[in-house]
């Protein structure tokens, strides 16, 4: 788990290697462990190391492999490279490290670009193949690592972090309206490949970009998942589906432990973490460090899941952590989440998770993590209706239960300036839900939440509250077999029991049932979904601070239409609209963006 970074030139012109310099810095806390900067003439490239496998110099990067004419950056981890790399060795590849860099080395000179197919883990990879006088660059399937880009003529930066980017200068940094509409629509989502800023994208998951010495580049995404039945499950019943997905998720939490330190757990206390806990220790983890954190009640809105939590701890034995904090500790905390973001995220427990990864980054450098269940197998309120609507229907009724907002709000919202000339959120929404390859509305719905939202919500916040304290968190619910077999798996199994029944039914097999049959919680932070006190303070000054004036992005009658709605109301509302708005403008004013 690392910081990536790096240019090259296609003009003839050497790289600028004091730029890669300062975007490798700017990643100090993905790496604290190492660094390493290394130039072949029209590529330089640029890394930070945390050390999790192959502690040894010789795992260090940018790793270069004169023999195969290859060098590259990576961040992340190969789950299966032990594996792959007994295979490589029968095919006749020598190794000179324990690292699972050398072996996508390895993999790329025996597959080419198909070496993606054989890895199986989260990761971002800059390759560059001297000898053909390429850039290789490559995202994992479910988009857990990131990778952003910043183009102008002649010229190509990437970084693992949007203000790397903007550390090294010369960033087109003017607001896409497109992307401002999906931030204003979507829970504050920016799907790939855009960001809130004109000069920023960033490469989608599952995706293979190549690019030439002259600057010419192609992509292909290489994986995809059918949400649709396939006839090789013909005649599986619930009780197969529960023996086939529990056994994926077997795997996929042993994949996990794949490292040369000890590997934590975040326990929430929730169903998706608690089931991560007992599947370690029903695979022998023994004495597992697990973590839990909570803040202050208010107003009646229980502050923490402790009780969940510590049930899980005892039942397992583990050595438990509780973390409690108290709202004093949040103001401050804000602004240094803020500043950590490498985009505007507008949850709520954005927040919780830096101030999480901050305490267990003292104890661990490696945790598990329950991400992506909810997405995958249909845990939100959403899933359950949209399982009776007709295919053609997912739009209305998607955009229905998740919007923030429609077009028509929109134009009240955003200055003429930053305004989207067309419904951009809507047609996404619904080219992506009508495309082929799901069989009913909740499969395109699945589909739509799994690929295209899930990467740049839950996935993004996670890896950069986490690598802000050099922390690398594994997510098994976002385990590929595992993704694809619950694609493939009947909405029913799915919807049940009030969402996530498949797994509910194999948490029985391990788990207490207080646990299982909990109401669904969501990270606690009363304050902070209250946006009350000295949180709106906050939230207020930064829409009325000089430079979010001088940029204008809202219109002021909007900003004093939402000023004048009691707090409470807008948390009762389930989407707070002020802390949406002041949460970009933050972002933008914390990385002096104007």
């Amino acid at each position: 788990m690392c910081g990536i970074s790096g240019e090259a030139r296609f003009d003839g012109s050497t790289p600028d290697a004091d730029a890669v310099t300062r975007m490798t810095e700017a990643m100090r806390s993905r790496g604290p462990d190492g660094e390493g900067l290394w130039n072949d003439g029209w590529v330089t490239l640029g890394h930070r190391r945390l050390t999790i496998i192959d502690l040894s110099a010789a795992g260090g990067q940018p790793m270069v492999r004169e023999d195969l004419g290859l060098g590259l950056v990576f961040n992340g981890c190969v789950y299966n490279y032990p594996q792959l790399r007994d295979e490589l060795r029968e095919a006749g590849h020598t190794f000179h490290s324990t690292s699972d860099t050398e072996v996508i080395l390895a993999a790329y000179a025996q597959w080419g670009e198909r070496f993606v197919d054989h890895l199986v883990g989260m990761f971002a990879v800059v390759l560059v193949d001297r000898q053909r006088r390429r850039l290789v660059l490559a995202r994992d399937r479910l988009g857990i690592k990131p990778l952003y880009l910043a183009e102008s003529p002649g010229r190509l930066r990437f970084a693992s972090t949007l203000p790397a980017l903007l550390r090294a200068g010369d960033v087109d940094t003017t607001i896409d309206p497109v992307a401002l509409h999906h931030y204003l629509s979507w829970h504050s989502i920016v799907p790939a490949p855009r960001t809130v800023l004109r000069g920023v994208r960033k490469l989608p998951p599952a995706t293979v970009r190549v690019v030439e010495a002259d600057g010419r580049s192609r992509e292909h995404v290489y994986w995809r998942p059918a949400y649709a039945r396939d006839p090789a499950h013909g005649g599986m019943d619930a009780r197969d589906w529960r023996a086939a997905i529990g056994g994926a998720l077997r795997t996929a939490v042993r994949r996990r432990l794949v490292a040369d330190v000890p590997v934590g757990v975040l326990l929430s206390g929730g169903l998706d973490s608690s089931m991560i806990v007992a599947l370690l220790a029903e695979a022998g983890q023994h004495h597992l460090q697990t973590f839990s954190i909570g803040f202050d009640s208010r107003g009646g809105e229980v502050g923490d899941e402790f009780h969940y939590s510590d049930l899980v701890a005892r039942a397992f034995d583990t050595d438990h952590h509780r973390i409690r904090l108290a709202d004093d500790d949040l103001v401050p905390a804000v602004r240094r989440t803020v500043h950590a973001m490498t985009e505007p995220m507008g949850s709520h427990d954005v927040v919780a998770f830096h101030l999480l990864s901050e305490q267990v980054a003292q104890h661990v450098k490696v945790a598990q993590s329950g991400q992506g269940a909810d997405e995958v197998f249909a845990g939100y309120g959403y899933h359950q209706p949209l399982a009776r609507v007709p295919r053609d229907s997912a739009a209305d009724a998607f955009a229905d239960a998740f919007f923030d907002r429609d077009h028509a709000e929109l134009c009240r919202v955003v200055s003429p300036a930053y305004a989207c000339d067309r419904d951009a959120s809507r047609e996404l929404l619904a080219a992506d839900l009508a495309a082929s390859g799901a069989d009913t509305a909740l499969d395109a719905v699945l589909r739509l939440d799994t690929h295209l939202m899930l990467p740049d919500d839950p996935v993004k916040r996670v890896d950069s509250m986490s690598m802000a304290w050099g922390l690398e968190v594994r997510t098994p619910f976002l385990d590929q077999d595992l993704v694809a077999l619950a694609a493939a798996c009947p909405p029913e199994h799915k919807v049940a029991g009030g969402g996530k029944g498949v797994l509910k039914e194999i948490a029985r097999e391990v788990l207490p049932a207080e646990v299982v049959d909990r109401p669904k919680g969501y990270f606690p932070v009363p304050a902070l979904r209250n946006v009350d006190g000295p949180v709106r303070q906050l939230v207020t000054e930064a829409l009325a601070a000089p430079a979010a004036r001088e940029r204008g992005l809202f219109r002021r009658e909007y900003l004093d239409e939402l000023l004048a709605v009691p707090d409470r109301a807008q948390a009762a509302a389930g989407s707070n609209k002020l802390w949406q708005l002041g949460l970009l403008e933050l972002w933008l004013q914390s990385h002096d963006i104007r």
